[in-house]
């Protein structure tokens, strides 16, 4: 018990940031709440991660992490803690996770330090405070990563299999970018496996059979699903998984060439290695970047075969995905860097073991001292902006404890190690517990000590910037009680109660109602879904209600349905205003 107790310390403190005050971010992304509470009221909305229980459109990911959520609002009813406490939990096991992976390797120290900056690092403590399909990502990724360790230990194609299915379902989660890792997975195998060179080719193509099945059952059963009675598939222009893996969520995040994006098409900043290091991203993953660079190169010279091996896979995690994330030309957010964190966090805690292990020889005592002087100056740098006292300390602290290191054959290791450590993780920490302390809410959260999102609610089109409704493309709107009432009277008679331009201002109504509301569009509001014709002859055969709001979304590309829609309605029917929103009867007949 008494060798367990650093482990249950470091868990049992994981799930105290992750869960305090949980509750105050509300909905966090309505987006996906709105998508959980369709799953817990209509099992095909579930199984396709459709945004309302009647199924107009699905979500523009596939569906695992609302399978998630569906599940646990059906048990525990649809609320915020419904949702978000599976999102923290998920961190909870990826800090095990990540550190029963690297205990494997490089032994217990280097798995609680391992753990310990994952569990620290500020857009880990946003995603998993948060409910979008980051957290279990993280979570299956690093469970390839532990099952990949067991594999090599005994060329195990066992162990090589599950990993293949782990990665798998990460796919399920978000789609191509699950696959940066398993170059790194493959690599790893294939050189360190006990085994013959055949022998290790031929698990790797059972792995990636794994891969295959574990990741292709579910865009088999949609593609071959008969379209008319199942939700149109959101972010394709042509209604089909397959498109929308390859394009506007597969190579397109790498060209730009999206169609159906909003602003992208260079719009999403400078490409290039310093982009993790800039303002907006360096604040969210950069703290211990630079450090598990020099840990990296230092550590594979110093440590053993298995610790070489360790950072041979994490290097490699590293290295592909920092690699994409700088250079891809697509939609990219800040918060995507939380894939970084498990590698950061793992390179760390092996390589300064392995260096700590040699510190009586000058150049691991150097290396070892250089890489704790990068972090302290790392951090006061982000600091600085924040918090200028407290950047100071951490700098002052972190240079102290880099000559202490650089002088830990003589000095006592009960003061060298304490300081280290504190002044490593004291930046992130500190960050940390700030995002932990606000609410984050919308569809690009960031890290930090303000509450809300990031990127605004403004949208483009080719004649200059339109707002997005009451709501807006990256923001929810909240219903007042006289709307609500309005949604509910009666909604029982119509499929729909409501519809709404755009996936957030949709779910904002269905979420304040309880009703379902059609995002006309989807979440950019380029989607053809519906049409303007299939829209009409929903109309007319009186399946939807009313419809909410004046304001049409058009992006740079894809389709101008939504627009038409909004176009028809505004002349066809008589508005009125209630609790400050357009509300449109769609059964009243014409205007006169």
């Amino acid at each position: 018990m008494r060798a367990r107790l650093p482990l249950l310390l470091l868990l049992a403190g994981t799930a105290v940031l992750y869960l305090w005050r949980l509750g105050d971010s509300g909905w966090a992304n309505a987006y996906y709440s709105a998508a959980a509470q369709a799953g817990s009221q209509s099992w095909s909305a579930w199984f396709f991660g459709a945004t309302d229980s009647s199924g107009a459109i699905t979500v523009d990911k596939t569906p695992a992490s609302v399978w998630v959520m569906g599940l646990s609002a059906r048990l525990f009813g649809v609320n915020a803690w419904s949702i978000l406490v599976p999102q923290a939990l998920m961190g909870v096991g990826s800090v095990w996770l990540l550190y029963a992976t690297v205990r494997r390797v490089a032994g217990v120290a280097a798995g609680l330090i391992a753990g310990a900056v994952l569990a620290l690092t500020p857009v880990a403590v946003l995603m998993f405070r948060f409910n979008n399909p980051d957290a279990l990502l993280v979570l299956l990724l690093v469970a390839g990563a532990y099952c990949t360790v067991r594999a090599v230990e005994k060329a195990s194609w066992k162990w090589l299999a599950l990993a293949g299915v782990a990665v798998g379902f990460a796919f399920l989660t978000k789609m191509l970018q699950a696959f940066l890792v398993l170059p790194a997975f493959a690599v790893a195998y294939l050189v360190a496996a006990p085994t013959s060179l055949g022998k290790r080719l031929l698990h790797l193509v059972g792995a990636g059979v794994a891969v295959v099945v574990s990741a292709g059952w579910f865009i088999a059963v949609v593609e071959l699903w008969p379209t008319a009675s199942r939700p149109y598939i959101g972010g394709s222009q042509s209604n089909s998984v397959l498109e929308l893996t390859l394009g506007y969520n597969g190579f397109g995040r790498l060209t730009g060439d999206e169609v159906g994006s909003v602003g992208g098409g260079g719009g999403w900043g400078s490409t290039g290695w310093s982009r993790l290091l800039g303002n907006e991203m360096g604040s969210q993953i950069a703290w211990l970047l630079p450090t598990a660079v020099v840990l990296l190169v230092a550590g594979t010279w110093a440590g053993g075969r298995r610790e070489r091996v360790g950072l041979g896979l994490w290097g490699g995690w590293l290295v592909v995905t920092a690699g994409v994330f700088s250079f891809m030309s697509g939609i990219i957010h800040a918060y995507y860097t939380v894939a970084l964190a498990p590698a950061i966090g793992a390179i760390i805690g092996i390589g300064s073991v392995a260096l700590w292990r040699r510190r009586h020889e000058p150049v691991a005592a150097a290396a070892l001292s250089g890489a704790l002087a990068v972090t302290s100056l790392q951090c006061y740098l982000l600091l600085s902006g924040w918090s200028s006292g407290l950047a100071m300390v951490v700098l002052v602290l972190g240079l102290l404890g880099a000559v202490g290191v650089f002088l830990a054959a003589v000095a006592p290791a009960v003061v060298v190690v304490p300081v280290a450590v504190v002044a490593a993780l004291s930046g992130p920490g500190a960050y940390s517990m700030a995002t932990a302390a606000v609410p984050h809410s919308g569809a690009i959260p960031s890290a930090g000590p303000e509450s809300g999102m990031r990127g605004g609610v403004v949208v483009f089109s080719p004649g200059g910037q339109r707002g997005g409704g009451m709501g807006g493309l990256l923001s929810a709107p909240a219903p007042g009680a006289e709307l609500v009432s309005l949604l509910q009277v009666n909604s029982g008679k119509f499929r729909w109660a409501a519809a709404a331009v755009g996936s957030n201002n949709a779910a904002g109504y269905q979420l304040g109602a309880g009703v379902p509301v059609m995002a006309v569009g989807g979440f950019n509001g380029t989607d053809p879904a519906p049409t303007l014709a299939q829209f009409q002859d929903l109309v007319r055969s009186g399946r939807i209600h009313y419809f909410l709001g004046g304001a049409g979304m058009r992006g740079e590309s894809g389709s101008d349905a939504a627009e038409r829609i909004v176009e028809w309605v505004a002349d066809t029917f008589t508005a009125k205003t209630v609790d400050g929103v357009d509300v449109y009867d769609l059964t009243a007949g014409a205007q006169q």
